[in-house]
């Protein structure tokens, strides 16, 4: 499952957003030369990535920040922009561009920090922008509960966008981290899923004191559990559907 978008863009430009976005293309496309060469890569990892076993020797302390805009490849990056473009913009709307920044590198923090304390010993580099996405989506979650999401599902060769609550899209991608860290195979394929666990708790915490200062659960029946500005109305295609002949 993907999603694709939200029925509620923001109400202002989310600057904040589209920085962050462009830092991280940025960075990726500056690292682009060495993703041919393993020894670049490896040597641009050891200087900016998070390595908990660095960090345990007391050094490095510096790349818990700059290890969050490295990424490991195309579908990483463009994976992890998708989300943060998708879920940015409404929390942005709703904090403010500096409070959003804060909060956006606090989450990425926790997540660091999260993977560390699992193992900090580890001399597997952590790169990525995923745990504080992961606490924007938690954010998300705890001001907008209600705020429907399409999400694309593809199931071998069928494709269907269904919209979603953001609880049900987002409840299940949180369980499925944990049910991924917690099983035999956690942290197969190199994803590093407490970082998203970790980051994504620090987002609900973090954005609490917001919500219960707009009104906590009187907050959620004055806007229903969505943005407070109207739901954008998406028009059907216009290409004409062609049938089959009998």
């Amino acid at each position: 499952m993907f999603p694709i978008r939200d029925h509620n863009p923001s109400r202002r430009p989310a600057l904040v957003t589209y920085a962050l976005i462009a830092v991280n293309l940025a960075v990726f496309l500056a690292m682009l030369p060495s993703y041919g060469d393993e020894r670049a890569l490896l040597s641009i990892y050891s200087d900016w990535a998070l390595l908990p076993a660095r960090i345990s020797q007391g050094s490095g302390y510096d790349t818990f920040l700059t290890s969050m805009f490295m990424h490991g490849g195309v579908m990483h990056i463009a994976g992890n922009m998708l989300f943060l473009w998708i879920f940015g913009d409404n929390l942005e709307d709703e904090m403010g561009h500096m409070r959003y920044l804060g909060f956006y590198l606090l989450c990425g923090l926790a997540a660091g920090m999260a993977q560390y304390l699992a193992d900090p010993g580890s001399r597997v580099p952590m790169v990525g922008a995923s745990g504080a996405i992961a606490g924007v989506m938690g954010g998300y979650l705890l001001l907008f509960p209600k705020a429907r999401v399409d999400v694309l599902f593809i199931f071998i060769i069928f494709f269907k966008v269904f919209p979603l609550p953001a609880w049900v899209m987002l409840g299940l991608w949180f369980a499925l981290q944990v049910v991924a860290e917690l099983s035999s195979t956690a942290g197969a394929g190199g994803v590093a899923h407490l970082a998203h666990v970790g980051g994504f708790v620090a987002g609900v915490v973090l954005a609490l004191p917001l919500w219960l200062r707009l009104g906590g659960p009187i907050y959620w029946q004055r806007t229903h559990g969505r943005p407070v500005h109207a739901a954008a109305r998406y028009a059907r295609s216009s290409v004409p559907i062609v049938r089959r002949r009998r």
